[in-house]
């Protein structure tokens, strides 16, 4: 039996529960283990209640686990709100200095010994020190990371981490913790990073040069970390006024042949909208990064969801081709943006990437190098290609539908472009050959970007029964594959990232052979489920939803599905 434990750690906002997480996520990477960290926390600065549940295994781990092996709570709503997901052999530390509450409750005065080792502020090392304590590791291992990160601040500052560190370990040196494993010792497995910062670094390798947005959670951390390489690489990133500048600010650097790109959540994404269809009629390349959370309005700010797929589908008014792209792991998120960018250049149409706040502000192990591509082609003509560049025309009527894409003002040939219907040349035109020509030169494109589409991931695709779902959700869904398995169930798994334009035959090939599938996705009306159905005629037997802002777990989906299957079978 391998190593596969949970750890949650709870508190108030701004009790640095963050902070303990990152270095229990660090100290476990360093020694080769696997993490998956999920951030669960409330719109407030400060006060009410926020976890972080990170999962230790020593193979790779694409889901949380419903079951917590150590609880560390630094608040009593804390202890009152998890104490029921303890494990039968889990412990909980509860800061405080009265007697234990239970069998499985330890009372430590984790805030009271930081401010001894220094200050309050280090109650999140003395818990991280108590944890990796009690799980058996090396009190090195600390050390190691907390001489990282603080030896360049002021004089103290470390000895004091290191002194609360110690302060922890000892405190739980007394305890026999059931979970306890032998720490290995190997080369760290792949990166340890965030979903934002994985999209961040993907557009960075795809030669992203400009980026404009505005604020809104949880899409920040994708600009914050491209906002880290200004000054390093040849970069801007630009705050506008607010989310329609944005995305006027991308489609402006684009138009003048720059990679650009913006990302917001799904209030954002609804004021893009125009600069969206701008970018359609003008045939500008763009890429939008829709990080979904829960609505309508501002819903649940900080938690997550899948369900803008109908809404980027369709966004804008009137019709133009788009690409939709929504990523499964932290290695598909570095690979989409790059496919994003490509494809918006190639097709001079918008592509939009949908991620969710589960898949942003969760940490976890990026195992693929992480390569820029050798080359990049943004599919833009100059003089040198043209026979006449002063008979230059932007919107050519061609076979493919692609014109050819020249930069204003670099040459003899003359772009010209507006936001209305228009003439090859440019020009603002009303006429009905102008209007048809361009509206069926926009679509004719459609065929090639068909053909660009991936058929979904599979896992026992043969399968008696799928398990069918997109993005983020995909992890969730392979680990209740694999226990569906483990019971007997011929269960396989489908995970779509390429979406729109819907690989159709792809679809069909797969879902058309099984007997039964179900959809997993977290939205209430199965918006995939429909677009299959649109699209293939296939309906699912049954959906496993989930909208209350919070990511599956794998247990839920395979107890809905088995309970399904029991059913049938009476």
């Amino acid at each position: 039996m391998g190593i596969d434990v949970t750890v949650k750690v709870g508190g108030e906002a701004g009790q640095g529960i963050q902070t303990v997480g990152d270095l229990l996520a660090h100290v476990c990477h360093g020694c080769g283990l696997y993490v998956l960290g999920v951030n669960d926390f409330e719109s407030r600065i400060r006060g009410g209640h926020s976890f972080l549940q990170l999962r230790i295994s020593d193979r790779p781990v694409t889901a949380p686990d419903h079951r917590v092996h150590l609880l560390v709570a630094l608040s009593p709503r804390t202890l009152d709100m998890h104490l029921s997901e303890l494990a039968e052999d889990g412990l909980a530390i509860f800061d405080s200095q009265e007697a234990d509450a239970g069998s499985n409750v330890v009372s430590i005065a984790v805030t009271d010994m930081a401010r001894k080792a220094g200050g309050a502020i280090m109650a999140n090392t003395v818990a991280a020190g108590a944890c990796l304590a009690l799980l058996g590791a090396p009190d090195s291992l600390l050390e190691r990371v907390l001489k990282k990160q603080f030896q360049a601040k002021k004089a103290g500052v470390l000895e004091n981490n290191l002194n609360a560190a110690q302060t922890g370990a000892q405190a739980v040196a007394e305890i026999d913790f059931a979970p306890a494993f032998a720490w290995p010792e190997k080369k760290p497995a792949g990166k340890l990073l965030s979903g934002a910062q994985i999209l961040a670094l993907g557009a960075l390798a795809s030669d992203c040069r400009f980026a404009a947005f505005y604020p809104m959670s949880p899409a920040t951390g994708i600009m914050a970390g491209l906002t880290g390489f200004e000054g390093r690489a040849p970069l801007v990133v630009e705050q506008a006024e607010d989310e329609i500048a944005a995305a006027n600010m991308v489609i402006g650097a684009s138009f003048a042949g720059v990679r650009s790109m913006t990302a917001t959540s799904g209030g954002g994404f609804a004021l893009m909208t125009e600069g969206l269809g701008l970018a359609g009629i003008t045939e500008t390349p763009m890429v939008i990064v829709n990080s979904q959370r829960p609505g309508p309005a501002t819903g649940l700010p900080t938690r997550t969801a899948q369900a803008d797929l109908r809404f980027v589908l369709h966004a804008a008014q009137d019709e133009f081709p788009r690409f939709v792209l929504a990523p499964t792991s932290l290695d598909d998120g570095f690979e989409t943006m790059g496919r994003a960018f490509a494809l918006a250049d190639k097709y001079q149409v918008p592509a939009v990437v949908l991620t969710d706040q589960y898949f942003n502000d969760s940490v976890n192990i990026a195992q693929k190098p992480l390569n820029a591509p050798e080359s990049i082609d943004c599919h833009i003509v100059t003089d040198a290609d043209m026979d006449d560049p002063k008979a230059y025309r932007r919107y050519e009527i061609t076979d493919s539908g692609i014109s050819p894409r020249a930069l204003p003002c670099a040459g003899q040939a003359l772009v010209m472009v507006s936001g209305n219907e228009h003439q090859q040349d440019g020009h603002i035109s009303e006429t009905i050959p102008d209007r048809i020509g361009q509206v069926d030169k926009r679509f004719r494109k459609l065929a090639a970007m068909e053909g660009e589409m991936r058929p979904p991931r599979t896992d026992y695709p043969d399968s008696r029964v799928l398990l069918v779902g997109w993005g983020s959700a995909a992890g969730a869904i392979g680990e209740s594959v694999e226990m569906l398995r483990a019971e007997g169930m011929d269960a396989g798994g489908v995970y779509f990232t390429d979406i729109w334009p819907f690989p159709q035959q792809a679809a069909e090939e797969i879902l058309g052979r099984c007997e039964r599938f179900y959809m997993v996705e977290q939205n209430v009306s199965a918006q995939l489920g429909g677009l299959i159905r649109e699209k293939t005629g296939l309906k699912c037997y049954q959906a496993v939803l989930k909208y209350d802002g919070r990511p599956f777990f794998p247990f839920e989906i395979a107890r809905r599905v088995k309970a399904a299957e029991e059913a049938i079978d009476g």
